[in-house]
């Protein structure tokens, strides 16, 4: 029992030392990021892209779409989504592979303005350390409007401005309830999901956001029914 124990005892040891190898190289790679471009000055750079689009501009029910399909817990966590962390570690698990990150709108936006989207694991902390940054630094509004500055929506679009003219021939503001929902879900697969790719992957994309929606108080059934029925 006695050798049991201290076979148990080195495996978490090594364990042990192995996250916190991991923990320093995510700190050392956040660190160097922010030591070359300073937040402020990333930011800077993101503003003043040419169809930059302020959250003033869009209609609340796309605000309501991105929150729903990509981090529903937006205004309540710090920077990181524990409990999304665990069950994306679980599902990874059990896949045997890396299949689901569990990343929150800000880390999302960490990696997209400092990082790649390699699947490191040594990224992926470093990426925890910059959304701590990102929200000691801004406004909840202030994360989801360079968030949606920084997303890429197919076909050459960077910012939602850019998309709704592209796809729709709109304003952001003019989208109807359907656009503004078929939208909100091309980022997770813009090769994927555009409309000019495949309509009908983005139409089920489109139902997969409004099942969200629901699921999360931001629309009844009868509603989604009604917007998925738009043409």
């Amino acid at each position: 029992m006695k050798v049991f124990f201290k076979v148990v005892f080195l495996i978490v040891l090594i364990l042990l030392s192995i996250a916190l190898l991991f923990v320093g190289n995510g700190y050392s790679m956040y660190k160097e990021a922010i030591e070359n471009t300073p937040l402020e000055e990333k930011i800077e750079q993101i503003q003043e892209k040419e169809n930059y689009t302020e959250l003033s501009e869009l209609p609340q029910i796309y605000l309501d779409a991105v929150i729903s399909v990509e981090d529903h817990r937006f205004y309540q966590h710090p920077g990181i989504d524990v409990i999304a962390i665990g069950r994306a570690f679980i599902n990874d698990i059990k896949a045997m592979s890396y299949v689901e990150g569990g990343s929150t709108i800000t880390q999302q936006l960490a990696k997209n303005i400092y990082f790649t989207q390699e699947k490191k694991m040594t990224r992926k902390i470093a990426e925890m350390f910059m959304a701590f940054n990102l929200e000691r630094n801004l406004s909840k509004e202030e994360i989801l409007e360079l968030y949606l500055n920084t997303s890429y929506f197919g076909d050459g679009y960077d910012t939602v401005k850019e998309a709704s003219r592209g796809y729709f021939g709109k304003e952001p503001n003019e989208m109807t309830d359907g656009e503004c929902v078929m939208l909100a879900g091309i980022p997770n697969a813009p090769s994927v999901y555009a409309p000019t790719v495949n309509p009908k992957l983005a139409k089920q994309r489109q139902k997969q956001v409004l099942n969200k929606m629901v699921k999360y108080k931001y629309l009844t059934q009868e509603e989604a029914d009604t917007i998925y029925e738009e043409k």
